[in-house]
Protein backbone atom coordinates (compact mmCIF):
# COMPACT_ATOMS: atom_id res chain seq x y z
CA UNK A 1 0.00 0.00 0.00
CA UNK A 2 1.02 3.43 -0.63
CA UNK A 3 2.43 5.83 1.71
CA UNK A 4 3.54 9.07 0.09
CA UNK A 5 7.13 10.31 -1.08
CA UNK A 6 8.33 8.23 -4.70
CA UNK A 7 8.24 10.81 -7.99
CA UNK A 8 9.11 8.34 -10.09
CA UNK A 9 5.82 8.37 -12.62
CA UNK A 10 6.36 4.43 -12.95
CA UNK A 11 7.34 3.22 -9.58
CA UNK A 12 4.23 5.65 -7.99
CA UNK A 13 2.30 3.60 -9.94
CA UNK A 14 3.34 0.09 -9.25
CA UNK A 15 3.11 0.62 -5.48
CA UNK A 16 -0.57 2.03 -5.81
CA UNK A 17 -1.51 -0.68 -7.50
CA UNK A 18 -0.05 -3.78 -5.13
CA UNK A 19 -2.27 -5.28 -2.56
CA UNK A 20 -1.24 -7.33 0.60
CA UNK A 21 1.10 -10.11 -0.17
CA UNK A 22 1.99 -8.24 -4.12
CA UNK A 23 6.03 -8.62 -4.42
CA UNK A 24 8.25 -5.18 -5.95
CA UNK A 25 12.07 -6.14 -6.72
CA UNK A 26 14.70 -3.56 -6.48
CA UNK A 27 17.85 -5.07 -7.60
CA UNK A 28 21.61 -4.14 -8.72
CA UNK A 29 22.21 -3.26 -12.61
CA UNK A 30 23.16 -7.00 -13.64
CA UNK A 31 20.09 -8.74 -12.54
CA UNK A 32 18.44 -10.49 -15.57
CA UNK A 33 14.93 -9.75 -15.90
CA UNK A 34 12.14 -12.03 -17.38
CA UNK A 35 10.62 -10.44 -20.65
CA UNK A 36 7.01 -10.31 -18.82
CA UNK A 37 8.33 -8.68 -16.11
CA UNK A 38 7.84 -4.91 -16.19
CA UNK A 39 11.09 -3.31 -15.81
CA UNK A 40 11.93 0.22 -15.07
CA UNK A 41 14.95 1.37 -15.15
CA UNK A 42 16.83 3.85 -13.51
CA UNK A 43 20.63 2.82 -14.38
CA UNK A 44 22.56 6.16 -15.34
CA UNK A 45 25.72 5.48 -14.19
CA UNK A 46 27.95 3.09 -12.41
CA UNK A 47 26.35 3.45 -8.89
CA UNK A 48 23.95 6.04 -10.22
CA UNK A 49 21.23 5.49 -8.19
CA UNK A 50 22.61 3.56 -5.31
CA UNK A 51 20.43 0.47 -4.24
CA UNK A 52 20.11 2.05 -0.77
CA UNK A 53 18.76 5.05 -2.47
CA UNK A 54 16.20 3.66 -4.03
CA UNK A 55 15.45 1.10 -1.57
CA UNK A 56 14.98 3.88 1.12
CA UNK A 57 12.71 6.37 -1.67
CA UNK A 58 10.69 2.83 -2.20
CA UNK A 59 10.17 2.25 1.70
CA UNK A 60 8.51 5.87 2.12
CA UNK A 61 5.61 4.31 0.46
CA UNK A 62 5.37 0.69 -0.15
CA UNK A 63 4.70 -1.37 3.31
CA UNK A 64 6.64 -3.91 3.49
CA UNK A 65 5.91 -6.58 5.66
CA UNK A 66 8.63 -9.04 4.38
CA UNK A 67 11.64 -9.24 2.18
CA UNK A 68 13.85 -11.68 0.21
CA UNK A 69 17.06 -11.72 -0.01
CA UNK A 70 19.47 -14.34 -1.92
CA UNK A 71 21.57 -16.14 0.47
CA UNK A 72 25.27 -15.27 -1.23
CA UNK A 73 24.67 -11.49 0.21
CA UNK A 74 26.00 -12.89 3.27
CA UNK A 75 29.44 -13.97 1.96
CA UNK A 76 30.00 -11.90 -1.27
CA UNK A 77 28.50 -8.36 0.22
CA UNK A 78 28.31 -8.14 3.78
CA UNK A 79 28.14 -4.63 3.66
CA UNK A 80 24.80 -4.13 1.48
CA UNK A 81 23.16 -6.89 3.84
CA UNK A 82 24.53 -4.85 7.29
CA UNK A 83 23.03 -1.51 6.02
CA UNK A 84 19.58 -3.22 4.90
CA UNK A 85 19.17 -5.15 8.28
CA UNK A 86 19.77 -1.32 9.85
CA UNK A 87 17.18 -0.05 7.35
CA UNK A 88 14.71 -2.44 8.21
CA UNK A 89 14.90 -3.85 11.39
CA UNK A 90 11.95 -5.38 12.47
CA UNK A 91 11.11 -6.62 9.05
CA UNK A 92 11.11 -10.49 9.36
CA UNK A 93 13.58 -11.35 5.79
CA UNK A 94 13.93 -14.77 4.56
CA UNK A 95 17.26 -16.34 2.56
CA UNK A 96 16.60 -17.48 -0.60
CA UNK A 97 19.44 -18.92 -3.36
CA UNK A 98 19.98 -16.38 -5.87
CA UNK A 99 18.83 -19.05 -9.00
CA UNK A 100 15.27 -18.96 -6.85
CA UNK A 101 15.34 -15.01 -6.13
CA UNK A 102 16.18 -14.73 -10.21
CA UNK A 103 13.38 -17.05 -11.16
CA UNK A 104 10.46 -15.11 -8.23
CA UNK A 105 11.05 -12.03 -10.40
CA UNK A 106 8.18 -13.81 -12.40
CA UNK A 107 6.02 -13.25 -9.56
CA UNK A 108 6.45 -9.38 -9.09
CA UNK A 109 4.80 -6.52 -9.96
CA UNK A 110 8.35 -4.77 -11.53
CA UNK A 111 11.80 -4.86 -11.00
CA UNK A 112 13.59 -1.09 -10.37
CA UNK A 113 17.05 -1.48 -12.06
CA UNK A 114 19.49 0.57 -10.08
CA UNK A 115 23.06 1.49 -11.09
CA UNK A 116 24.23 -0.45 -8.50
CA UNK A 117 27.58 -2.51 -9.09
CA UNK A 118 27.87 -4.67 -6.13
CA UNK A 119 27.13 -8.48 -6.15
CA UNK A 120 23.71 -9.27 -4.60
CA UNK A 121 22.69 -6.02 -4.30
CA UNK A 122 18.32 -7.24 -4.60
CA UNK A 123 15.70 -7.67 -2.83
CA UNK A 124 12.17 -8.80 -2.66
CA UNK A 125 9.72 -6.60 -0.84
CA UNK A 126 6.43 -7.97 -0.05
CA UNK A 127 4.05 -5.60 0.51
CA UNK A 128 1.55 -5.36 3.71
CA UNK A 129 -0.94 -3.57 4.84
CA UNK A 130 -1.30 -0.37 6.82
CA UNK A 131 -4.22 -0.90 8.46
Amino acid sequence: MKKSKVINSDISRVISQMGHFDKLSIGDAGMPVPMTTEKIDLAVDNGIPSFMDVLNNVLEELEVQKVYLAMEIKEMNPEMLKMIQERLPETPIEFIPHSEMKAELNNCHAFVRTGEMTPYANILLESGVVF
